[in-house]
């Protein structure tokens, strides 16, 4: 029995530009080509494809995972050191936790915050790593809307992220009664709110159309965004990504 890339593509719930990704990359071939010149895949190409998106999970990069099943790094040790890594993420997410929550005790009239403690746990070396992933999936010229980020942010007070980071959490709010009701991401009433999200993220760049379906289809290939959003709603990630994909093409064409 075969699927075509479409259906695999739902099932593991990925797009079939990274299916077609994995397959330039060699990770995933599909069995053969149709006629119709569709990918199509097997049950020994399922499996697979659950092993890589296992490991990128995991936070290894796609070279790393090439190593990986070809045999040349051994198994054991990658996933050992990346478990390593999950440990070390939690500890610094604990500091950084309670690095806020001494803020918060701050503002409600407690001891001032030493300069210090109030960046106990921001990680630049893991910015540093979000960046080079996004390079590695869309190329050397997202580059220049990275250093435009960086450029538009640099002057942000912490009270301008944390607005930026509520209206980001209003927007998954708005979201959920929608998906719940089995509104099309291509509604009204959802790409009004992706018109939201759309001028949320211009703050940071300005996406063309395509470049920003291609935000939405990271929303689902990366681990940290997926987590992020499946945490508001199983289907979070998806959706949002079909929505915005609609809003590119409706509202921004």
């Amino acid at each position: 029995m075969s699927w075509s890339i479409v259906e695999v593509a739902r099932y593991a719930g990925v797009s079939s530009r990274t299916l077609r990704h994995y397959d330039q990359l060699g990770l995933v071939r599909p069995a053969y080509v149709g006629a119709n010149g569709y990918r199509y895949y097997e049950r020994a190409e399922l499996h697979l494809l659950q092993e890589v998106l296992v490991l990128r999970e995991l936070g290894l990069s796609l070279d790393a995972i090439g190593r990986v099943l070809d045999g040349t790094t051994d198994r054991g040790a990658v996933l050992r050191a990346h478990q390593q890594a999950l440990l070390d993420e939690r500890d610094r997410l604990t500091r950084l936790a309670a690095s806020v929550g001494r803020t918060i005790t701050e503002w409600e009239g407690g001891e001032p915050v030493e300069p210090q403690q109030l960046f106990d746990g921001f990680d630049a070396e893991k910015q540093k790593e979000y960046e080079a992933d996004l390079v590695e999936r869309y190329g050397e010229p997202v580059r220049a809307h990275i250093e435009e980020s960086h450029r538009r942010t640099g002057t942000w007070t912490a009270a301008e992220r944390a607005a930026v980071d509520d209206q980001y959490a209003e927007i998954g709010r708005r979201l959920v009664p929608l998906i719940e009701a089995g509104a099309s991401p291509e509604d009204d009433r959802v790409l009004d709110v992706i018109a939201d999200h759309h001028a949320v993220v211009a703050r940071f760049w300005t996406p063309t159309a395509e470049q920003y379906a291609g935000l939405g289809e990271l929303y689902v290939d990366a681990p940290d965004f997926r987590s992020r959003y499946d945490a508001e709603h199983p289907a979070m990630a998806g959706y949002l990504r079909d929505a915005i994909a609609a809003y590119a093409v409706h509202r921004m064409v």
